[in-house]
């Protein structure tokens, strides 16, 4: 600093060796007060300091040979300053670029570039790559190129033939013919994954229900069968239960009919096959037949549906293992299986049926459009069924067909699209509108990768699942074959199964993860049935409230339930007049054009919705998985259970741990949120590990405590057994009617198993074990 203080003295005229003294002295008169300032020049000292005189008289003036250097110096230092500067504005730049909202939403998003700087900070040099993709140009190009034609072609390969029953060669034909196409789209990496599946198929002779009075009459003797259902014959009087909910059982024991020893007739809709006989045989029923519903459409009066009893998804004899043909598998089975002999009828034997019956009529809500309706027969009456059925068990090779597009930046993560391939008869909406849709998708992003420079940041697998009739088997069994390495890279799985089955309504079933991105989907998704609308103006504002759960029929759910995979499956259907001909032989091509004659806009309408949701998902730097809705979930049922706080105090029990628990996970998620708005986006590192951090929420609610083997579905939410949230509620429930019939020991287990569930998933939103919250 002396220096610079010399040379700038020298360059202004100045002699350096010259010093002015500032003297500043405050003086207080009164009200007046001055600042004086004395200067005092060093000649008033006698002479230049620290100059002896002689040296002062005899030295030649001083030669400004040091001009040069302060020159360079200044000059270095306003370079240095105008280089930050210019460094400064061109990153502010690039960096408002890379986060413009272009789209109007709202929501800043990351373009998929490179990285400007790498991960130890270091600026790298930029070269010349592909175009950049911004979110709305990449949304406008997946709408361009979906076509409704390729659709229609794709759809029409099932027809003519009658069916592609699992493993069958007809099975094995479309397999093939998937297999090639996912080569012809030039996709990254394309492969079969057998499975050894114990399936049941129908016997050489036909299944058959009579009715016996004072002789034997057949009422029905159809193909059709239910599969896993016990091989039998067995006799009981018919009892009506209407859809074979617990709720309609127990209307029945109110009126005090017997069900022990019965045979349980219901109608098909709201809940599982599998979950009605699993009623049925609750309450002692010795079997169980089960009819269409009423449809506008008379022909399917005469169709008799194919179903399956399992109460699980998967092979039902190797339960919780792979089932690959080197598997030394265990001699058990699954506990879903029926044990007892199961039949579908038509609907014209089912009116036969009720005619045949004089007990009491059925409530009016129970009436299902068929006239005489009755609940069972008199206590007078000798009238009996007899149900046989001759089902035999087989052993098959299924082959589930993969494909992928590989991720640029992340590989190793990945977003899964399914459907299912094989149908006891034609199927056309079973899986033939499935197949179609995943075809096509496969071809559009692959086209956009390999000719347009999409360059997605995450892996997008297309998978086409075999056996899906039989309880999701194919996709339950790669889950089961691969679950180590899955719930830790697969992040969701989108289903594309009976997306069309009507018009008029929207069914959605999500987990609560994807619903702000499935929202901000149908945002930009136009209505092919209500043009230029798009399918958020039809579902509305509060469409969350409509979600539907998922069953053990959709394939999505054993990756939600089993794997702790976020899910989402959307379709058209009618809400009041819904298709009839599902899972039968008249689930034609014809039958559902004859539906809805928008069948194919439709199509491609659900085909973007897929589409928009997997490419965001593998598009943008930070995953669109809203864990905070999980935040709300977990209020909205503590808002259902406080109200049962004194009747668990009465136990000497509490609820506040479990309120301890739902208060962790809403800091956690707090934590999380302010983590992902602080963070240093362009990082790979630190992006990597807080979406990891998002990607496990879903896992961290299948519940620690419990065995995959015995309770495959450990979801707290969404999964199957006294460990949910849904079975606590309903104890709740029962010990507010009466206290006696709850089991206290059971009740403290579930109110553990809840509260330490979620405490852990907390815990593990928060990221480090130094940062968790031990209020608990």
């Amino acid at each position: 600093f002396h220096h610079m203080t010399d040379c700038l003295s020298t360059q202004f005229g100045g002699e350096p060796t010259s010093y002015t003294r500032f003297s500043i002295a405050r003086q207080m008169d009164g009200d007046n007060s001055h600042v004086e300032m004395k200067l005092a020049a060093d000649e008033e000292e006698g002479g230049e300091i620290g100059r002896p005189e002689h040296l002062h008289a005899s030295m030649a003036p001083p030669r400004r040979n040091g001009k040069n250097l302060c020159f360079l110096i200044i000059a270095a230092v306003l370079l240095l300053l105008i280089g930050i500067l210019i460094g400064y504005l061109s990153y502010r730049g690039r960096m408002q670029r890379v986060n413009r909202c272009l789209d109007g939403s709202g929501n800043c998003e990351m373009t998929p570039t490179a990285s400007y700087f790498s991960d130890d900070e270091t600026e790298e040099e930029e070269v010349p790559g592909p175009r950049i993709l911004y979110w709305p140009e990449l949304r406008n190009m997946l709408s361009a190129k979906l076509s409704a034609t390729r659709l229609e072609s794709n759809l029409r390969q099932r027809e003519g033939k009658s069916s592609f029953e699992a493993g069958k060669p007809e099975d094995q034909d479309t397999a093939s013919h998937i297999h090639d196409q996912f080569t012809s789209f030039r996709l990254d990496d394309v492969w079969n994954d057998e499975h050894y599946v114990r399936l049941q198929d129908k016997g050489s002779s036909k299944n058959q229900v009579f009715i016996i009075e004072d002789s034997e009459e057949e009422l029905e003797s159809r193909d059709a069968y239910v599969a896993y259902s016990k091989s039998s014959t067995v006799t009981g009087k018919p009892i009506y239960v209407n859809y074979g909910r617990k709720e309609d059982f127990q209307t029945v024991r109110n009126m005090h009919v017997p069900m022990n020893g019965s045979i349980i007739i219901f109608r098909a809709g709201k809940i599982t096959l599998a979950e009605k006989v699993a009623n049925a045989r609750k309450e002692g029923a010795v079997g169980a037949l089960m009819y269409l519903s009423s449809s506008n459409n008379k022909k399917a009066d005469s169709c008799v549906p194919f179903g399956h009893a399992h109460l699980g998804t998967g092979d039902p004899f190797t339960p919780g293992f792979p089932s690959f043909n080197h598997t030394q598998f265990p001699p058990v089975e699954s506990s879903g299986l029926p044990h007892i002999p199961v039949q579908t009828i038509s609907r014209e034997a089912a009116t036969k049926l009720f005619g045949k019956m004089d007990g009491e009529k059925c409530l009016e809500e129970w009436t299902s459009g068929i006239m005489g309706c009755k609940v069972t027969v008199s206590s007078s009456s000798k009238m009996t069924v007899k149900l046989t059925v001759n089902n035999v068990m087989v052993d098959r090779k299924i082959v589930n067909i993969f494909g992928v597009i590989k991720g640029f930046e992340e590989p190793d993560r990945y977003v899964v699209l399914g459907a299912q391939r094989d149908s006891w008869g034609p199927g056309a909406a079973k899986a033939g509108v499935g197949t179609a849709i995943l075809l096509e998708l496969a071809r559009v992003i692959s086209d956009m990768v390999k000719n347009d420079d999409y360059r997605p940041r995450r892996s997008i697998i297309f998978a086409s699942w075999s056996a899906g009739e039989y309880g999701a088997v194919g996709a339950t069994e790669w889950l089961e074959g691969y679950s180590t390495t899955l719930h830790a890279k697969a992040f969701t799985y989108i289903n594309l199964d009976t997306a069309v089955l009507g018009s008029r309504h929207v069914r959605i079933s999500a987990s609560p993860l994807l619903y702000s991105l499935l929202e901000s989907t149908m945002k930009r998704v136009k209505d092919p049935m209500k043009e230029p609308g798009y399918l958020y103006n039809r579902v509305g504002s509060d469409w969350i409230k409509r979600v539907v759960p998922l069953d053990l029929d959709n394939a999505a759910f054993p990756f939600l339930a089993y794997s702790g995979i976020p899910v989402v499956s959307f379709g058209f259907y009618d809400e009041d007049d819904e298709y009839s001909f599902l899972g039968t032989t008249e689930d034609t091509l014809a039958n559902l054009k004859e539906k809805t004659a928008m069948l194919y806009p439709l199509m491609r309408a659900a085909a973007e919705v897929a589409g928009q949701i997997a490419l965001r998902l593998t598009h943008d730097h930070e995953l669109f998985l809203d864990f905070d809705r999980y935040s709300d979930e977990l209020l909205s049922f503590q808002e259902k259970i406080w109200h049962f706080e004194p009747n668990v105090k009465a136990l000497g029990l509490t609820l506040n741990w479990l309120y301890f628990a739902r208060g962790d996970f809403q800091r956690a998620a707090d934590a999380l949120r302010r983590d992902i708005a602080n963070s240093d986006r362009e990082n790979r590192i630190v992006r990597r590990a807080l979406n990891d951090r998002m990607m496990k929420v879903e896992y961290d609610f299948l519940s620690p405590y419990l065995s995959p083997k015995d309770a495959p579905f450990r979801h707290i939410f969404f999964g199957k057994g006294s460990h949910t949230l849904k079975s606590l509620l309903e104890n709740l429930e029962q010990l507010e009617v009466d206290k006696t019939s709850v089991d206290v020991n059971e009740l403290k287990e579930q109110l553990a198993l809840a509260t330490w569930t979620i405490k852990g998933a907390a815990n593990a939103l928060v990221g480090d074990i130094w940062n968790t919250d031990n209020e608990i």
